[in-house]
């Protein structure tokens, strides 16, 4: 894939700073299989970069930072979409985020749901506006992420509250969840690129090797979990084909509450 010609995705580089934004703000930035394509040619991309030593993710406008896979995508072709491998690289991607030898900030700008509130839990720091909102929405959808995006969760959160998140598939506001430990700062919608900015700063005056070596450290212990995540996405290929995550699909786009009694 050739990085100049990215369609979902905008990557900049500014003193030391890679902006990763996802940029389709009619979908509330909701990824499809080539955003996943896109989205990992960036973080590759800044990885091999020597003129990044932070990255942050993002997404376009102040409605949504991610609002998980794109169901419309889902529901017109039953996957999501066409990919430059001809797998859908989502796994690759989280691996990625965690992987990448340099600090990962996730500015909120918006909604942080399904999918999109993974990307944020993965990345190392998180910055949110005060107007963010964040939850799952799998079990609602037909869909689930049980590998990083619920055991690595209940690391950061809790147990209890993980279960919560997943089973109730609520919206928490962004101060809840700073004080629950899943949000690091939450600021005004004007002061987000500054603060994450006066914190990229802050970092690239650190020793890059210390810094490389610490994430590695901190991810070693939850290192398992991919292990399970590789599982989990396997079942998850499987169930997303049959009648009971059809119908969850079904009834987001119907705007309609779900029926799957038929499959307890």
């Amino acid at each position: 894939m050739d990085p100049n010609g990215l369609t979902d995705v905008r990557y900049e580089v500014e003193d030391g700073l890679a902006w990763i934004t996802i940029d389709r703000p009619d979908r509330y930035n909701a990824f499809r299989a080539r955003t996943i394509d896109e989205l990992v040619l960036c973080f590759r991309a800044a990885w091999g970069s020597s003129d990044v030593g932070v990255v942050c993710l993002t997404g376009s406008g102040d409605k949504a930072f991610c609002a998980g896979g794109d169901q419309k995508q889902r529901s017109e072709t039953g996957d999501y979409g066409p990919s430059e491998s001809g797998v859908f690289e989502i796994e690759a991607l989280h691996r990625l985020i965690r992987a990448i030898p340099k600090p990962v900030i996730a500015a909120v700008n918006g909604v942080a749901i399904g999918g999109g509130h993974v990307l944020h839990v993965l990345c190392d720091l998180t910055i949110a506006v005060d107007h963010a909102k964040f939850g799952q929405a799998g079990p609602r959808v037909g869909s689930f992420d049980a590998g990083f995006g619920s055991a690595y969760l209940a690391r950061i959160v809790g147990e209890k509250r993980a279960r919560e998140i997943w089973y109730l598939c609520h919206q928490y506001d962004a101060a809840t969840m700073r004080e629950w430990g899943l949000v690091n700062s939450v600021v005004p919608q004007a002061e987000l690129r500054p603060a994450v900015r006066r914190w990229a700063d802050e970092m690239l005056e650190k020793s890059p090797t210390a810094l490389r070596v610490l994430k590695h450290s901190f991810n070693a212990d939850s290192e398992a979990i991919a292990g399970i995540g590789q599982m989990a996405f396997a079942a998850l290929d499987m169930f997303e084909l049959t009648p009971e995550a059809a119908e969850g699909n079904a009834a987001f786009n119907e705007k309609r509450p779900p029926d799957f009694s038929p499959f307890r």
